[in-house]
């Protein structure tokens, strides 16, 4: 079998790990350095937004990058993340909001189990068909029935504050310290599941289902399990999307565009790691904010606001298929090539004369 299977998760081409070390540096910038020294801009629109879409990607990154089953419907299951929570802190209001995100988690684990059950049969582009049709049947249903979202003539939700143990998280440094603080909890845990012996039979499955099944491998029973754990935590994702991010719920908000969102998190940031999904998530939250920017200062004045955003996608899209035909493997693999490039340097520097 190969290298990848007996060591499941964050190896790659060069096969460097994050250091317990420098996740720590990163951690402490985080969560003490951060807070101290950001403005509001820097949460609402960047941080917050980006560890949402970095959960999201990561939940994908188990389903298509560790266990080779394509998805077309994460925004789906982030929808049903967030209307569960909604209807949870609405109707059970004595439950602290905490379990409301587990218990919010696990319906969308439960959904996903549904729509998972085809991949028992399915494979591929046929896959990832029956994925798409979660994408267009969760948003039908938040849109045909409004006890979903209470009663709202719109369809448009305002969520209330985040409430931890009776403190109100209302500021962007809450919420944003609210969403690390899930993001790095439920991170922790897909990284031991992934380094796991539940990590090599995804990854067994993902390589080869027939030798998988040889070995005595359950593929069935991992298929459905991948499924199950890639939704809850593309379901916790999209509790922070609504309560610490948007604020609000709509079906709108859920639409496709956000599963190739997320798709594309997972397809530049790397598949089968688990710093890709934050590498992709950074790209794609900060770079079209740069490209605005830009935009805005160099043809502001010649073009309207409409040719301006649609400038930016081609731009933006223009790269990613650039970017993806130089290195296909990802940022993930770019950053161990730099980090081994380094590595190399400093050893021939010190057997130097």
């Amino acid at each position: 079998m190969t290298d990848a299977v007996l060591k499941p998760s964050e190896t790659s081409a060069s096969g460097l790990p994050l250091t317990a070390l420098g996740v720590g540096a990163l951690l402490v910038v985080a969560f003490g350095v951060l807070p101290l020294v950001g403005g509001e801009y820097l949460f609402d629109a960047i941080l917050t937004p980006f560890l949402a879409l970095a959960l999201a990607g990561l939940g994908l990154n188990i389903l298509t990058g560790y266990t080779g089953q394509v998805s077309l419907g994460s925004s789906a299951f982030m929808a049903v993340g967030a209307y569960a929570a909604y209807n949870l802190s609405l109707r059970l209001p004595g439950l602290p909001f905490l379990l409301d995100i587990l218990l919010a988690g696990v319906v969308a684990a439960a959904v996903g189990l549904v729509f998972g059950l085809p991949s028992l049969r399915l494979r591929g582009f046929y896959l990832a068909v029956s994925t798409l049709a979660a994408q267009f049947f969760v948003q039908w249903v938040f849109n045909k029935f409004g006890w979903f979202s209470n009663g709202s003539a719109s369809g448009v939700i305002t969520v209330p504050p985040l409430t931890i143990a009776g403190v109100a998280l209302d500021g962007s440094v809450g919420r944003y310290l609210f969403s690390l603080s899930v993001v790095t909890l439920v991170t922790l845990l897909v990284w031991r599941i992934t380094r796991s012996a539940t990590g090599r039979s995804l990854i067994a499955v993902r390589d080869h289902e027939t030798a998988a099944r040889v070995i005595g491998v359950p593929v069935l029973r991992v298929k459905l399990f991948a499924f199950g754990l890639s939704s809850f935590v593309i379901g916790v994702a999209g509790v922070l999307w609504a309560f610490a991010y948007l604020r609000t719920i709509e079906p709108a908000g859920f639409n496709l565009d956000r599963s190739f969102q997320i798709l594309f998190i997972v397809i530049i940031g790397g598949l089968a790691s688990i710093r890709g999904a934050f590498l992709g998530a950074g790209l794609i939250v900060v770079f079209p904010l740069v490209l605005a920017r830009l935009g805005e200062a160099l043809l502001g004045g010649l073009f309207d606001s409409g040719v301006l955003e649609m400038s930016q996608r081609i731009v933006l899209g223009l790269l990613i298929i650039g970017f993806l035909i130089a290195e296909p493997a990802g940022l993930s693999a770019l950053l161990d090539r730099a980090l081994l490039n380094r590595g190399w340097r400093r050893l021939t520097a010190r057997a130097r004369p």
